[in-house]
């Protein structure tokens, strides 16, 4: 499941790196919406798949997807260059995608992450309570 939400993560930064052309320079409202949501729907499938992959393999995959979706679509809608260069080194990242997901171990890096009981009051060590004491105990010691 990690993986598959990992591939729909790449999907989307396609999505948010496209608009940001249509966006120009975030000028136009619409495609603006567009882009940045798209870039927080990948942000959080890339955090929830980094819940169970590692994050080299996971960040790694997630950046390939984009580069190449990205390739694809400029060469598709924006007349870039198509040449072999640019193919074949799409195609090298490609395999290097490929090479990730089948060299990374099935369970040796996979936890279980625990929700929290209560979003009001998570207790410490989790989420922004754990900000805040990691941050008072950084603090004491200046």
């Amino acid at each position: 499941m990690a993986w598959f939400i990992l591939i729909l993560a790449g999907l989307f930064e396609i999505v948010w790196a496209v608009g940001l052309k249509y966006s120009n320079g975030f000028s136009k409202v619409v495609p603006t919406i567009w882009t940045v949501s798209a870039m927080a729907i990948s942000l959080i499938l890339l955090g929830i798949a980094l819940q169970t992959l590692p994050v080299g393999t996971a960040y790694g995959v997630w950046v390939g997807i984009g580069t190449v979706g990205t390739v694809i679509f400029g060469i598709a809608l924006f007349d870039e260059p198509a040449s072999v260069g640019r193919l074949l080194f799409a195609l090298l990242i490609i395999i290097g995608i490929v090479g990730l997901k089948f060299t990374t171990p099935n369970q040796a890096n996979k936890r279980q992450i625990t929700p929290m009981p209560n979003a009001t009051d998570p207790g410490p060590g989790h989420g922004f309570g754990a900000v805040v004491s990691f941050m008072r105990y950084n603090g004491s010691r200046r």
